[in-house]
């Protein structure tokens, strides 16, 4: 697997996983994926030979000294989960957050258990409950939190 920034020509392929992964929800457009690279947040694909099987996107706001991270998306092929894809990409954006030294953000499903263990091995609490977050489906997410990195703790 190789990790890469992700490129405007492969937002077709993300969009198709959106709407595979977020079918009951709002799944992100071509347009609104566009918008997400447009405004220079982070995003990064997980290649597999030729083939787009994961991405995932963060934006850091402030500068090095107040800087914040939001998780905004991760989504992975069906056919690859389970096979460390989703752990590569968090840890890309993580990487990311570390550089600007900023805590990260992300809501999560409730019912995503996998998502939520995988967020609490890279150091996320919840810090709260957000009912009826996604929509159309109405599904709760909690807010996840991971305290900012510095020094030898970012490595």
């Amino acid at each position: 697997m190789r990790l890469a920034p992700l490129e405007y020509e492969e937002l077709p392929r993300v969009a198709e996983l959106e709407r595979q992964l977020f079918a009951g929800d709002d799944p992100w457009s071509e347009s609104m994926l566009r918008a997400e690279l447009d405004h220079g947040n982070h995003y990064v694909g997980a290649h597999v030979d030729d083939s787009l099987v994961g991405y995932a996107g963060l934006a850091v706001v402030g500068t090095r000294r107040d800087a914040e991270a939001s998780v905004h998306t991760i989504g992975v092929d069906p056919a690859w989960q389970r096979h460390g894809v989703g752990r590569a990409l968090l840890g890309a954006l993580l990487a990311v957050a570390d550089e600007f030294r900023a805590p990260v953000y992300l809501e999560v499903r409730t019912d995503n258990a996998a998502a939520i263990g995988l967020y609490r091995a890279h150091g996320f609490t919840t810090i709260g409950l957000r009912r009826g977050y996604y929509q159309p489906s109405g599904a709760d997410a909690f807010t996840m939190a991971r305290p900012a990195r510095v020094g030898e703790e970012a490595q």
